[in-house]
């Protein structure tokens, strides 16, 4: 696995109508991941290997609903954990939000890596009632609401 010199993670967010759900996947670089995982909950992880154990994808799903929030017009809406894939060196994780007829306003909070990388930036590439929004999340500034 090769060091990388930014520290940046890409998140879609697509609300789907006809579906009424919004589908969310990330991409974060997997060693920025387990670092950030082993920093929290003070043991090793492995996420994405083979030795990964039931326990760190628990982690990683804990961690995930603490640092990554969408409240969908003012309300905050749990995200469902689909599933994972590693893709190289990144890590690919699906989420998805039912029961989501209409959006106004859709409010992101991700600080996910940030309390390990002050230098963490978080681009959430959103895609509402067909307009595409691209917004870049800071530790300064990790909340972002899109109309």
């Amino acid at each position: 696995m090769g060091i990388h010199k930014y520290y940046m993670a890409i998140y879609q967010v697509d609300f789907v109508p006809q579906k009424k759900r919004i589908q969310v996947t990330s991409r974060i670089f997997v060693d920025d991941l387990n670092a950030a995982l082993e920093k929290k909950f003070h043991v090793k992880s492995n996420i994405g290997f083979s030795q990964e154990t039931p326990q760190e994808e628990a982690n990683l799903k804990k961690y995930l609903a603490e640092k990554f929030i969408i409240k969908v017009n003012g309300v905050a809406k749990p995200m469902t954990y689909l599933s994972k894939e590693l893709e190289a060196n990144v890590m690919i994780c699906y989420f998805r939000i039912p029961e989501i007829s209409k959006i106004n306003s859709l409010e992101i909070e991700n600080s996910l890596l940030m309390e390990w990388n002050s230098d963490q930036q978080n681009i959430i590439q959103a895609n509402l009632n067909g307009e595409k929004q691209t917004v870049m999340l800071t530790s300064d500034n990790y909340k972002r609401t899109l109309k």
